[in-house]
């Protein structure tokens, strides 16, 4: 099976999963929540697996267990009714481990500036930013409609950037350093589908994406240009480490990695961008 019958298989298959398991409501969706609790600790795991390939590390499996334990105390938050604040104090105290562990155990402090750095990383990028899909799961009012805007904002970003780069974008290819096939072409095909898509929820669900059209145009065009940012900062990750693909689960995309960077950084600023835009402006 060649490369672009592998990300169309992917695609047809990734995407209707995802919203599937995005409809299942209950409990504030225990389903996705399960599932991004799950993303998190494999995420941590092939970033770790490699981290390790440059750099002296914390114990795996410790990395791994205070990863996802912030999506994981995020779901917790929601069920207890408990402020997200709380996700701040405990990557606080998490770092707090691993400097004082550092400081405490460690006998050769030659490579311990960039142990601790990238165990942080570890917990910032693979754990608190997967919280702010959580985050969304507690919006009162229509969390399952926002879900579906997100997830297809971020989906439809990555489809489009690659449809036409494609057909169109052979001659622009190169500027992006991270990634060389990546081109001009895709990058605004990338956030102009996005637009389209987000345009197409106002329409569609008017009432909830209240106001001017330039709200959901500001929203889609942010989410898409995260979407885009996380998928070339995780090549800046694996050049960085030497490494052409975070693992091999997924077929034609590499590891599971590989497939949630875009969502990864996607998430806050989409979650920040409902936030300002309809949460409160509703309220």
């Amino acid at each position: 099976m060649n490369k672009v019958a592998k990300r169309l298989l992917v695609f047809f298959i990734g995407l209707p999963i995802v919203i599937g398991i995005t409809t299942l409501d209950y409990y504030n969706h225990i389903a996705l929540n399960i599932v991004a609790i799950f993303a998190s600790a494999f995420a941590a795991h092939e970033f770790y697996n490699m981290a390790k390939l440059k750099f002296k590390m914390f114990p795996k499996t410790l990395v791994i267990i205070l990863t996802c334990a912030l999506p994981f105390l995020a779901y917790n938050s929601i069920l207890v009714d408990m402020d997200f604040s709380n996700l701040s104090w405990f990557l606080v105290l998490e770092i707090f481990i691993f400097m004082g562990a550092e400081s405490i155990i460690a006998k050769d402090f030659t490579d311990s500036v960039s142990k601790i750095a990238v165990t942080i990383l570890i917990l910032f990028y693979c754990g608190f930013m997967i919280t702010f899909i959580t985050r969304m799961t507690a919006i009162k009012d229509n969390a399952t409609i926002f879900l579906y805007l997100y997830f297809i904002l971020v989906f439809m970003t990555d489809s489009g950037a690659w449809f036409f780069g494609v057909l169109f974008g052979k001659s622009t290819r190169g500027f992006f350093k991270a990634s060389p096939n990546k081109s001009i072409v895709g990058f605004f095909g990338g956030i102009i589908t996005a637009i389209a898509c987000g345009i197409l929820f106002k329409l569609i669900f008017p009432t909830i994406f209240f106001g001017s059209i330039w709200k959901i145009v500001l929203l889609s065009f942010a989410t898409a240009l995260a979407a885009i940012i996380g998928d070339l900062i995780e090549s800046v990750f694996k050049r960085s480490l030497g490494v052409k693909d975070s693992g091999t689960i997924i077929p034609g995309r590499g590891g599971l990695l590989d497939c949630l960077d875009s969502l990864i950084l996607g998430a806050p600023i989409f979650y920040i961008g409902v936030h300002f835009l309809y949460l409160i402006a509703k309220s």
